[in-house]
């Protein structure tokens, strides 16, 4: 199997090639891009061309968050997020998919969040890209499930990553449950096994999906309220604006 592996921190994914190559002999090509800048998509999948690689599986998980209220938000942030979250992650998808149907067979994950079920207050702008990312993806899924390629819109929950470490909210982790990102791997492949189209990966967060669809959305949005606070709620001693990201690309 060979892997390309795009994000700005090369360190990190010099040591994940690493630990790759020892436990299962994979190879790996690295490639040190920032995947929030306009032509970001361009550039990838013209590095991917230069190898003679088709690319099999897209595992669109770059992603930023952005915590804060809107009187102390930069918008070059929220401009920033944007891009990553929802246009970098549409042009790599419309850039590699045709190829996919071309030959009949592949598979793209995009990293949604259970968030996108919902807008959720002092975090409006994140939470409605992934609802983006949500329908998107969905919307793929219908149209070229019939063409032997699967396109899975991926849902998890609070994972213990460093999300909520970059974002001010250290102890965020501690006192929410969480689940730990091998499951959501987990999750993740056995849905692309059984070509759904989204798979949410903790049942608790399932659950509060369907029951935010039950209440009123002025109950959704407002209950929303108790999470996000920024800068005032003493559960989450969150700062008044914060980003957060996980910007590793797979392909």
């Amino acid at each position: 199997m060979h892997l390309v592996l795009a994000a700005r921190r090369a360190d990190r994914m010099n040591e994940l090639a690493e630990s790759l190559e020892t436990k299962h002999g994979t190879k790996c090509h690295i490639v040190a891009i920032d995947l929030s800048t306009s032509d970001a998509g361009l550039k990838l999948v013209d590095e991917i061309d230069k190898l003679g690689v088709d690319i099999e599986l897209l595992i669109n998980n770059a992603g930023v968050g952005l915590i804060g209220e809107v009187s102390t938000t930069e918008p070059v942030d929220i401009q920033r997020m944007l891009n990553l979250n929802v246009n970098t992650l549409t042009d790599l998808t419309y850039r590699v998919l045709p190829g996919m149907l071309e030959r009949g067979h592949g598979a793209i994950i995009n990293v949604s969040s259970v968030a996108a079920f919902q807008p959720v207050a002092f975090m409006g702008s994140y939470a409605a890209s992934k609802s983006y990312v949500l329908h998107f993806s969905e919307a793929l899924w219908a149209e070229t499930r019939s063409r032997g390629v699967t396109v899975l819109a991926l849902c998890p929950g609070v994972t213990e990553t460093e999300f909520f470490e970059v974002a001010g909210a250290p102890g965020w982790l501690k006192k929410h449950s969480s689940q730990t990102p091998a499951k959501v791997v987990r999750k993740a492949l056995s849905a692309l096994e059984k070509r759904r189209q989204f798979v949410v990966t903790s049942w608790k967060d399932y659950i509060m999906t369907i029951l935010v669809r039950l209440a009123t959305r002025r109950t959704a949005v407002n209950e929303s309220k108790r999470y996000f606070r920024a800068g005032t709620n003493e559960n989450t001693n969150l700062p008044a604006s914060s980003a957060a990201s996980d910007d590793q690309n797979k392909s």
